[in-house]
C-alpha cells in the first residue's frame, strides 16, 4: 500500500520521464499522508496507445492517476493527496507543448479484500 496506476496517452512517453515522476510520487505521498512511507509506494504506469477526448480534436492528451490507499485516512486529507498529485502531474507535463492535457487523480480506498504478502529476496550459499 499504497497502489499507484498511472493511466496515460502514449504522446506523453516524450515528455514524461515515469521514473522521476514515480520517486517524486512516492516522496509526496509519504509526506502528505501519516502511515504512507517511499518504501511502501507501488506504481504501475499504463501507456494507452488509443484515447477519445471529447469529439476527437487533435492534439489532447490524457493522463489519470489511480491511487488506492488503505482505509481510514479523512476526505480532507484524501484531497489534500488529490490536489498535491495533480500539481505533480501538472508539473512533469509541462513539456507537452502544442497540447492540450487532460489531467486526473483519483485517490480511493482499498476494500476489504485487498490482501498483501512480500517474499523477501533469498541468497544462494
Amino acid at each position: 500500500m499504497p497502489h499507484i496506476l498511472i493511466d496515460h496517452d502514449a504522446t506523453l512517453r516524450e515528455v514524461l520521464d515515469r521514473r522521476r515522476f514515480a520517486h517524486e510520487l512516492h516522496a509526496l505521498a509519504a509526506k502528505t499522508v501519516d502511515g504512507i512511507t517511499v518504501e511502501s509506494c507501488k506504481t504501475r504506469f499504463r501507456c494507452v496507445d488509443d484515447v477519445v477526448i471529447a469529439h476527437d480534436e487533435p492534439q489532447q492528451t490524457l493522463i489519470h492517476v489511480d491511487f488506492a490507499i488503505l482505509p481510514g485516512r479523512s476526505t480532507e486529507t484524501k484531497t489534500l493527496l488529490s490536489r498535491a498529485v495533480l500539481d505533480l502531474v501538472r508539473a512533469h507535463t509541462a513539456a507537452a507543448t502544442g497540447r492540450t492535457v487532460h489531467a486526473s487523480v483519483e485517490v480511493r480506498d482499498l476494500d476489504a479484500s485487498y490482501a498483501k504478502h512480500v517474499e523477501p529476496a533469498t541468497t544462494q550459499e
